[in-house]
């Protein structure tokens, strides 16, 4: 039967050669990775999702013109999401939302 010091010592050696097998593992990994992003032209950028926004113009939450306002206190309203308490209030008051459009 080992003893406890070559039980630790050997714990130890098994600790370090994992970790070695990790670090080989991630090498070989970026490799394949810059490999494949060479090959194809790809950049961290594509990897992130944020170069086909760029190059499609769209972007997500951009504000959005009016298309409805308050002539007597200026708010407007786009026309998305709930409507705004002022237009609530008006055409419950008996106003048509046409009374409103720009």
């Amino acid at each position: 039967m080992a003893s406890l010091q070559d039980l630790i010592a050997q714990k130890e050696a098994l600790e370090r050669e994992i970790e070695r097998a990790k670090q080989q593992g991630r090498t070989d990994a970026i490799a394949k990775i810059r490999a494949l992003m060479e090959e194809y032209g790809l950049s961290a950028a594509d990897l992130a999702g944020k170069s086909s926004k760029a190059k499609s113009g769209k972007t997500k939450g951009g504000k959005v013109a009016a298309k409805y306002r308050n002539a007597s206190t200026g708010e407007s309203w786009s026309g998305r999401g709930l409507q705004p308490r002022w237009l609530k209030a008006a055409l419950a008051a008996g106003r048509k939302l046409d009374e409103f459009a720009l």
